[in-house]
Protein backbone atom coordinates (compact mmCIF):
# COMPACT_ATOMS: atom_id res chain seq x y z
CA UNK A 1 0.00 0.00 0.00
CA UNK A 2 1.63 3.57 -0.87
CA UNK A 3 0.62 6.82 -1.23
CA UNK A 4 0.73 8.83 -5.27
CA UNK A 5 2.38 11.78 -5.81
CA UNK A 6 1.44 15.25 -5.88
CA UNK A 7 0.02 15.39 -1.97
CA UNK A 8 -2.68 13.30 -3.21
CA UNK A 9 -3.94 10.69 -0.16
CA UNK A 10 -4.56 7.72 -2.15
CA UNK A 11 -4.42 3.78 -1.29
CA UNK A 12 -3.04 1.70 -3.58
CA UNK A 13 -3.98 -1.81 -3.49
CA UNK A 14 -3.07 -5.21 -4.90
CA UNK A 15 -2.55 -8.14 -2.27
CA UNK A 16 -5.32 -9.58 -0.04
CA UNK A 17 -3.45 -8.92 3.94
CA UNK A 18 -1.41 -6.04 4.32
CA UNK A 19 0.98 -5.44 7.29
CA UNK A 20 2.76 -8.49 7.55
CA UNK A 21 5.64 -9.03 5.62
CA UNK A 22 7.25 -12.31 5.92
CA UNK A 23 5.33 -15.71 4.99
CA UNK A 24 6.41 -18.78 7.00
CA UNK A 25 5.67 -22.35 5.59
CA UNK A 26 5.21 -24.45 8.54
CA UNK A 27 5.97 -28.12 9.49
CA UNK A 28 2.34 -29.36 10.80
CA UNK A 29 3.17 -29.75 14.53
CA UNK A 30 1.43 -30.10 17.99
CA UNK A 31 4.72 -29.79 20.42
CA UNK A 32 4.78 -26.65 22.89
CA UNK A 33 6.17 -23.04 21.07
CA UNK A 34 6.96 -20.61 23.66
CA UNK A 35 8.40 -17.13 22.68
CA UNK A 36 10.97 -16.97 20.95
CA UNK A 37 9.80 -20.16 18.87
CA UNK A 38 9.09 -18.98 15.40
CA UNK A 39 5.71 -20.24 15.32
CA UNK A 40 4.58 -18.29 18.37
CA UNK A 41 3.40 -15.07 17.07
CA UNK A 42 4.44 -13.16 19.79
CA UNK A 43 7.76 -13.87 19.13
CA UNK A 44 7.85 -11.66 16.48
CA UNK A 45 8.33 -7.46 16.19
CA UNK A 46 6.23 -7.32 13.28
CA UNK A 47 3.38 -9.31 12.00
CA UNK A 48 4.17 -12.70 10.36
CA UNK A 49 1.87 -14.79 8.11
CA UNK A 50 1.79 -18.35 8.54
CA UNK A 51 0.64 -21.34 6.26
CA UNK A 52 0.85 -24.73 7.67
CA UNK A 53 1.99 -27.94 5.56
CA UNK A 54 -0.65 -31.22 6.39
CA UNK A 55 1.11 -34.10 6.87
CA UNK A 56 4.33 -32.43 7.44
CA UNK A 57 6.27 -33.68 10.51
CA UNK A 58 9.17 -32.91 11.69
CA UNK A 59 10.78 -36.28 11.41
CA UNK A 60 10.07 -36.23 7.47
CA UNK A 61 11.77 -32.96 7.45
CA UNK A 62 14.64 -33.95 9.41
CA UNK A 63 15.47 -38.21 8.93
CA UNK A 64 13.90 -38.61 5.85
CA UNK A 65 14.96 -35.85 3.42
CA UNK A 66 11.68 -33.54 3.46
CA UNK A 67 11.62 -34.83 -0.25
CA UNK A 68 7.65 -35.79 0.44
CA UNK A 69 7.13 -32.99 1.63
CA UNK A 70 8.77 -30.41 -0.95
CA UNK A 71 5.66 -29.91 -3.25
CA UNK A 72 3.60 -28.82 -0.26
CA UNK A 73 5.99 -25.99 1.15
CA UNK A 74 5.67 -25.03 -2.45
CA UNK A 75 2.07 -24.71 -2.54
CA UNK A 76 2.28 -23.18 1.09
CA UNK A 77 5.01 -20.41 -0.18
CA UNK A 78 2.71 -19.59 -3.69
CA UNK A 79 -0.45 -19.15 -1.20
CA UNK A 80 1.20 -16.97 1.45
CA UNK A 81 2.71 -14.55 -1.35
CA UNK A 82 -0.93 -14.82 -3.05
CA UNK A 83 -1.96 -13.78 0.11
CA UNK A 84 0.43 -10.85 0.53
CA UNK A 85 3.70 -11.83 1.27
CA UNK A 86 6.70 -10.28 0.31
CA UNK A 87 9.55 -12.87 1.70
CA UNK A 88 9.23 -16.55 2.35
CA UNK A 89 10.67 -18.96 5.54
CA UNK A 90 10.59 -21.91 6.51
CA UNK A 91 10.69 -23.49 10.35
CA UNK A 92 13.38 -26.33 9.96
CA UNK A 93 16.69 -25.42 9.03
CA UNK A 94 16.99 -29.03 7.59
CA UNK A 95 14.83 -27.26 4.94
CA UNK A 96 17.96 -25.82 3.15
CA UNK A 97 17.91 -28.90 0.72
CA UNK A 98 14.26 -27.04 -0.44
CA UNK A 99 15.93 -23.37 -1.09
CA UNK A 100 16.66 -23.46 -4.86
CA UNK A 101 13.40 -25.39 -5.49
CA UNK A 102 11.48 -22.61 -3.40
CA UNK A 103 13.05 -19.65 -4.52
CA UNK A 104 12.15 -20.43 -8.16
CA UNK A 105 8.99 -21.21 -7.06
CA UNK A 106 7.97 -17.87 -5.98
CA UNK A 107 8.92 -14.20 -7.19
CA UNK A 108 9.84 -13.18 -3.42
CA UNK A 109 13.13 -13.41 -2.04
CA UNK A 110 13.28 -16.98 0.29
CA UNK A 111 15.12 -17.56 3.36
CA UNK A 112 14.38 -21.48 3.90
CA UNK A 113 16.93 -22.09 6.92
CA UNK A 114 19.19 -20.48 9.77
CA UNK A 115 22.20 -22.04 8.20
CA UNK A 116 22.26 -19.31 5.72
CA UNK A 117 23.44 -16.94 7.96
CA UNK A 118 26.96 -19.48 9.13
CA UNK A 119 28.68 -18.22 6.08
CA UNK A 120 28.08 -14.39 6.92
CA UNK A 121 28.71 -14.45 10.50
CA UNK A 122 32.11 -16.37 9.79
CA UNK A 123 33.04 -13.07 7.62
CA UNK A 124 32.72 -11.20 10.67
CA UNK A 125 35.34 -12.92 12.62
CA UNK A 126 38.75 -12.83 13.07
CA UNK A 127 40.88 -15.57 11.16
CA UNK A 128 41.60 -17.52 14.38
CA UNK A 129 37.95 -17.90 15.01
CA UNK A 130 34.93 -20.15 13.69
CA UNK A 131 31.65 -20.23 13.54
CA UNK A 132 29.89 -23.32 15.25
CA UNK A 133 26.57 -25.16 14.27
CA UNK A 134 24.38 -25.79 17.03
CA UNK A 135 21.48 -28.78 15.81
CA UNK A 136 18.57 -30.73 16.46
CA UNK A 137 20.34 -33.78 15.56
CA UNK A 138 24.13 -33.83 14.24
CA UNK A 139 24.01 -37.77 12.67
CA UNK A 140 20.80 -36.23 10.15
CA UNK A 141 22.74 -33.10 9.21
CA UNK A 142 24.66 -33.78 5.87
CA UNK A 143 26.77 -32.06 3.59
CA UNK A 144 23.85 -31.21 1.36
CA UNK A 145 22.18 -29.72 3.68
CA UNK A 146 25.30 -27.47 4.88
CA UNK A 147 25.99 -26.90 0.76
CA UNK A 148 22.38 -25.93 -0.05
CA UNK A 149 23.05 -23.19 2.77
CA UNK A 150 26.38 -22.49 1.18
CA UNK A 151 27.96 -23.92 4.96
CA UNK A 152 31.78 -24.77 4.97
CA UNK A 153 31.98 -28.64 5.25
CA UNK A 154 34.52 -28.09 8.10
CA UNK A 155 32.14 -25.91 10.15
CA UNK A 156 31.92 -27.60 13.43
CA UNK A 157 28.69 -28.98 14.74
CA UNK A 158 27.21 -30.31 17.37
CA UNK A 159 23.66 -31.56 18.37
CA UNK A 160 21.12 -31.83 20.84
CA UNK A 161 20.41 -35.09 20.42
CA UNK A 162 21.88 -36.91 23.22
CA UNK A 163 20.39 -34.63 25.68
CA UNK A 164 17.35 -35.34 28.12
CA UNK A 165 14.73 -33.16 26.74
CA UNK A 166 14.96 -30.76 24.04
CA UNK A 167 15.48 -32.91 20.43
CA UNK A 168 13.10 -36.02 21.83
CA UNK A 169 10.27 -33.41 22.60
CA UNK A 170 10.68 -31.78 19.28
CA UNK A 171 11.35 -34.74 17.29
CA UNK A 172 8.92 -37.00 18.11
CA UNK A 173 6.27 -33.87 18.28
CA UNK A 174 5.20 -34.38 22.10
CA UNK A 175 2.62 -32.25 23.80
CA UNK A 176 4.79 -31.48 26.48
CA UNK A 177 7.91 -29.69 27.28
CA UNK A 178 10.19 -29.47 30.44
CA UNK A 179 11.53 -25.63 29.89
CA UNK A 180 14.50 -26.12 32.12
CA UNK A 181 15.49 -29.75 30.82
CA UNK A 182 15.48 -28.41 27.59
CA UNK A 183 17.54 -25.19 28.34
CA UNK A 184 20.26 -27.16 29.79
CA UNK A 185 20.32 -29.82 26.81
CA UNK A 186 21.95 -26.50 24.49
CA UNK A 187 23.82 -25.85 27.29
CA UNK A 188 25.73 -29.28 27.71
CA UNK A 189 25.92 -29.43 23.81
CA UNK A 190 27.60 -25.93 23.45
CA UNK A 191 29.67 -26.70 26.54
CA UNK A 192 30.75 -30.25 24.15
CA UNK A 193 31.49 -28.28 21.52
CA UNK A 194 33.92 -25.33 23.02
CA UNK A 195 35.51 -28.66 24.56
CA UNK A 196 36.41 -29.88 21.03
CA UNK A 197 36.75 -26.68 19.48
CA UNK A 198 38.69 -24.05 21.73
CA UNK A 199 38.58 -22.09 18.60
CA UNK A 200 34.69 -21.16 18.30
CA UNK A 201 33.57 -17.19 17.70
CA UNK A 202 29.76 -17.79 17.73
CA UNK A 203 27.04 -19.61 17.65
CA UNK A 204 24.57 -20.71 14.52
CA UNK A 205 21.44 -22.56 15.76
CA UNK A 206 19.79 -24.57 13.02
CA UNK A 207 16.56 -25.43 14.87
CA UNK A 208 13.80 -22.88 14.67
CA UNK A 209 12.61 -24.16 17.98
CA UNK A 210 16.09 -23.15 19.50
CA UNK A 211 15.52 -19.72 20.15
CA UNK A 212 14.37 -19.15 23.26
CA UNK A 213 17.94 -20.23 24.57
CA UNK A 214 19.78 -18.07 22.63
CA UNK A 215 20.42 -15.65 25.58
CA UNK A 216 21.50 -18.19 28.15
CA UNK A 217 23.79 -19.97 25.62
CA UNK A 218 25.36 -16.57 24.98
CA UNK A 219 25.45 -15.60 28.97
CA UNK A 220 27.00 -18.59 29.74
CA UNK A 221 29.88 -18.45 26.56
CA UNK A 222 30.37 -15.32 26.19
CA UNK A 223 29.72 -15.67 21.72
CA UNK A 224 27.27 -13.89 19.82
CA UNK A 225 24.23 -16.43 19.00
CA UNK A 226 22.40 -16.39 15.68
CA UNK A 227 19.30 -18.22 14.99
CA UNK A 228 16.14 -18.05 13.08
CA UNK A 229 15.16 -14.75 15.01
CA UNK A 230 18.21 -13.00 14.28
CA UNK A 231 17.80 -14.24 10.55
CA UNK A 232 14.24 -13.22 9.80
CA UNK A 233 14.24 -10.20 11.91
CA UNK A 234 17.19 -8.84 9.50
CA UNK A 235 15.37 -10.10 6.50
CA UNK A 236 12.34 -8.72 7.38
CA UNK A 237 13.67 -5.51 7.96
CA UNK A 238 14.92 -5.08 3.66
CA UNK A 239 12.05 -6.77 2.82
CA UNK A 240 9.99 -3.04 4.51
CA UNK A 241 12.49 -0.59 5.26
CA UNK A 242 11.97 2.03 8.35
CA UNK A 243 10.51 5.21 6.91
CA UNK A 244 12.71 8.18 9.02
CA UNK A 245 11.24 11.30 9.05
CA UNK A 246 13.83 13.52 7.37
CA UNK A 247 13.23 16.63 9.17
CA UNK A 248 16.37 17.57 11.08
CA UNK A 249 14.68 18.45 14.28
CA UNK A 250 17.81 19.72 16.68
CA UNK A 251 16.20 20.90 19.77
CA UNK A 252 19.29 23.69 20.39
CA UNK A 253 17.95 25.35 17.12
Amino acid sequence: MKFGDNQKNIAVGGKTVYGGTVGVCMLDTQFPRIPGDIANARTWSVPVHYRVVPGATPKAAVFDGGGEILDGFIDAAKSLVKMGADGITTNCGFLSLFQKKMAEAVNVPVATSSLMQVQMVQSLLPKNKKVGILTIHKPSLKKEHLKAANVPLDTPIVGTENGKEFSRVILNDEKEMDIDLAKQDHLDAVDELMKEHSNIGAIVMECTNMSPFAADVRKKFEVPVFNIYTFIEWFQSGLLPTRFNPDHDDPRK
